[in-house]
């Protein structure tokens, strides 16, 4: 592993709307079990429908029935983004790489490769797998020769990927970034086990996880959490970064939805 920089704190979001906890990440670890799963009062537990627009037309933006997007169409949207927040968060806690001895990321649903990219640039070897043969066509297009070397790219649906033998049993980062809702419910369970029991001790887990409150619960509500849950699948970690975000606001493809969703990087105990 890098070498680690001293922890600063962090502002973990006490509730969904405009009020904040400053912990640091081990007080986040420890915080009282009131103080992390504190809800607003009359705040819903379960799935609600938002009341948004395109709620109230019965059909969430840009979802299908069966809670897929198009991907081609997705990754058209996002070609020019850089690599997500809680990726650079997560890279940058585990700070320079040691270029005879490159740590090794996964990089699941890995879409395009916006993440994936940013990793073989500061060093990283990655394994990166997604079901999209389009998304990984254009990762495989985008990485530079030099990089190449360090780039492993398998073609795995999220549900396949909990028992794949082609994934690596120990990573020093594991990279989910707004990948894990598309797992089907039934399989979710085996695939954040395989995340957990993967990752290295002191290993990193950066990605999100959508909230119940999310316009999208409307279609599928297994794949949405509570704030309870999510701190549950937490426990084996340590946090560093966590945010609860409830808003109105555009998606990657320019329609509003509502959005609640948590962003997370977290350090394995």
């Amino acid at each position: 592993m890098g070498t680690r920089p001293p922890f600063s704190p962090q502002w973990v979001r006490a509730t969904p709307y405009d009020r904040f906890t400053r912990f640091t990440p081990f007080e986040a670890q420890r915080a009282p079990p009131q103080a992390m799963t504190h809800q607003p009062p009359n705040t819903p537990s379960t799935p609600s429908t938002p009341n948004t627009p395109s709620a109230s037309r019965g059909f969430p933006a840009h979802i299908t029935p069966d809670y897929q997007r198009d991907w081609p169409r997705y990754f058209d949207a996002v070609s020019d983004m850089g690599p997500r927040d809680t990726l650079l968060r997560a890279a940058d806690v585990f700070g320079p790489v040691n270029p005879a001895n490159p740590p090794l990321a996964i990089d699941v649903g890995c879409g395009e490769g916006r993440d994936t990219r940013e990793l073989l640039a500061r060093g990283w070897r990655v394994v990166a797998f997604d079901s999209s043969l389009d998304g990984l066509a254009r990762l495989r297009a985008s990485v530079p020769p030099a990089h190449q070397p360090r780039l492993v790219v398998h073609t795995l649906s999220l549900e396949d990927a909990a028992h794949s033998p082609l994934l690596p049993r120990r990573a020093d980062l594991i990279n989910a970034s707004f990948s894990l809702p598309f797992c089907l419910p039934a399989a979710f369970p085996a695939l954040w086990e395989r995340i957990v029991n993967t990752l290295a001790p002191a290993g990193l887990f950066a990605g999100q996880l959508f909230g119940d409150r999310d316009e999208w619960a409307t279609i599928r509500p297994e794949s949405h959490h509570t704030r309870e849950h999510v701190l549950a699948l937490l426990a084996p970690f340590a946090l560093i970064h966590f945010d609860e975000v409830e808003k109105d606001g555009d998606d990657a493809m320019g329609q509003t939805k509502h959005h609640h969703l948590f962003h997370i990087v977290a350090r394995k105990h």
